[in-house]
């Protein structure tokens, strides 16, 4: 009886961290010890992997089996650890050459019956797997083709326990998964042409997707804010290659529907307002990505943005700002990025109807008062843009259709090309301008600089809320083929920071 190595990984946050596997067996009495601070997940392995193997056809000795799970510092709250375990003691029984586990990285979670089932974070373990420089990756089948998207990584995507032992001894050679490339889009979007009057709003959201700019619209029930904003994704491009790796990676740690190749179309997401802090920003026990982060390269949606809990909101301020959230368990910090653009929506009184000239508001000024410190003033300072729209004209619902979203979306992409020379970097976009370049626009001596400052003197605009709009210039700029920021740029760009729910 011997000691057998098998490098393996587990996902923390969005990436993964390896972890190698030592099993030791030795003469005494029949036990099975987990140690390397195995969470009750991993521990529950030891009876699928004792099961596993005995009805793959192994028969091992009842000796002392002691496994470690290195790092010991690091936890270990996943399942992703039964095939190199299982792997791991096959090798110090002398059922597996130790050699064959040398230069591979193995890892899947087992059924009862020797099957090897999907795994979280195939493409996380790939990037690990490309990292450390191991010459094969060998998961479950279902997630090869997945893991097979990370250049330079050989995913050998295996069915069941049999079919890994096979392919490490060479009595059954597994041929390598190949790339499957983007996913075919699956969601139907709303075209714009479909939405009927509301020009300023479609304006604003042409502006919104051009530059990844955060958006509040404040209006009365039916004036389309809902379908305004489900229109978003229509207006934005596809996913980049290194976008795609990026998103689905996020999606792929997630408990929801692996990805059947990488996000292709950009993600929306929409939580409801009774949504928990954890479920919006990230967090639990083992953390996991939320909403925002589920939102990356993408837009999330807050509908009725006054009926979402306060602490959920006041957590956003982060993700708003920085573009990340940072989650600390213990002595360990996860990360998950999360640069995405906020349309929100909100009605201007609890009723609805304050402002509308068709029907009488029932709140009153303290209601009214009461429904917009819902929302602090830091985060409204984190919006670029807030619009007041109105109920739409019934000359409106007779009027020809709109520009398609097809016709916008080129302004928007020829937008997002000049961001991205600018910036030198792909899916750079104006709302993560440098502040320098916007105090600079400030400085400027010319009539642009000095209406800027004027409007900070004038409008009592905050340092943040002058930069969001020397930002939202810029996006003017660019859907302009404006090589430089022009006064009626900046004055436009200041309308859009009118109090339409200021407390």
């Amino acid at each position: 009886m011997s000691i057998a190595h098998c490098p393996s990984a587990t996902p923390w946050g969005v990436n993964a961290h390896p972890v190698e596997i030592e099993a030791d067996v030795q003469g005494g009495l029949p036990r099975f010890d987990l140690v390397g601070l195995a969470s009750t997940a991993v521990k529950e392995s030891r009876e699928r992997v004792r099961t596993a193997i005995r009805n793959t056809g192994f028969t091992l000795e009842p000796r002392a089996v002691t496994v470690n799970l290195a790092p010991a510092e690091l936890p270990k709250g996943s399942n992703h650890l039964d095939l190199g375990i299982a792997c791991a003691l096959l090798a110090a029984h002398g059922k597996l050459p130790p050699e064959a586990l040398q230069d591979r990285l193995i890892c899947g979670e087992l059924g009862l019956d020797g099957s090897v089932r999907p795994v979280r974070g195939a493409l996380a373990i790939a990037e690990r797997s490309r990292e450390v420089g191991v010459r094969e990756l060998v998961l479950p089948r279902a997630d090869s083709s997945l893991a097979a998207e990370i250049e330079g990584v050989r995913a050998v995507g295996v069915a069941s326990l049999a079919e890994a032992v096979g392919h490490l001894t060479g009595t059954e050679i597994v041929v390598p998964a190949r790339q499957r490339g983007l996913a075919v889009p699956t969601r139907k979007m709303t075209d714009f042409g479909e939405i009927r009057g509301q020009a300023a709003a479609k304006r604003a959201l042409e502006i919104a997707a051009a530059g990844a700019h955060n958006l509040l619209f404040c209006g009365p029930p039916g004036a389309g804010k809902t379908m305004l904003a489900r229109s978003m994704p229509s207006l934005l491009p596809e996913l980049s290659r290194d976008e795609a790796i990026e998103v689905t990676k996020i999606h792929s740690m997630t408990a929801e529907a692996v990805p059947e190749g990488l996000i292709r179309q950009r993600p929306f997401r929409s939580p409801h307002s009774d949504t928990s802090v954890p479920g919006l920003v990230g967090g639990g026990l083992t953390p996991r990505p939320g909403e925002v982060s589920l939102a990356h390269r993408g837009v999330l949606f807050l509908d009725e943005l006054p009926q979402f809990r306060r602490s959920a909101l006041e957590n956003l301020r982060q993700p708003l700002e920085d573009g990340c959230v940072s989650i600390v368990r213990g002595q360990v910090q996860v990360t998950f990025p999360c640069r995405f653009a906020l349309i929100a929506a909100m009605n201007p009184c609890p009723c609805g109807h304050h402002g509308d000239p068709r029907k009488d508001c029932r709140c009153g000024e303290e209601g009214r008062r009461r429904y917009r410190e819902r929302l602090s003033g830091p985060l409204l300072d984190r919006i670029d843009m807030h619009l007041q729209i109105p109920a739409v004209a019934a000359a409106d619902l007779r009027g020809p259709a709109g520009e398609s979203s097809e016709a916008v979306r080129e302004r928007v992409i020829a937008a997002r090309e000049c961001q991205r020379l600018r910036y030198g970097i792909a899916g750079g976009v104006n709302s993560e301008m440098p502040g320098a370049a916007s105090l600079a626009m400030l400085e400027q001596k010319n009539p642009v600089g000095r209406l800027l400052r004027r409007a900070y003197e004038q409008l009592g605009l905050s340092m943040r809320s002058l930069t969001k709009v020397t930002r939202v210039a810029r996006t003017l700029a660019d859907l302009d083929r404006s090589s430089s920021v022009r006064m009626e740029h900046v004055k436009e760009a200041l309308q859009y920071r009118q109090p339409t729910a200021s407390p």
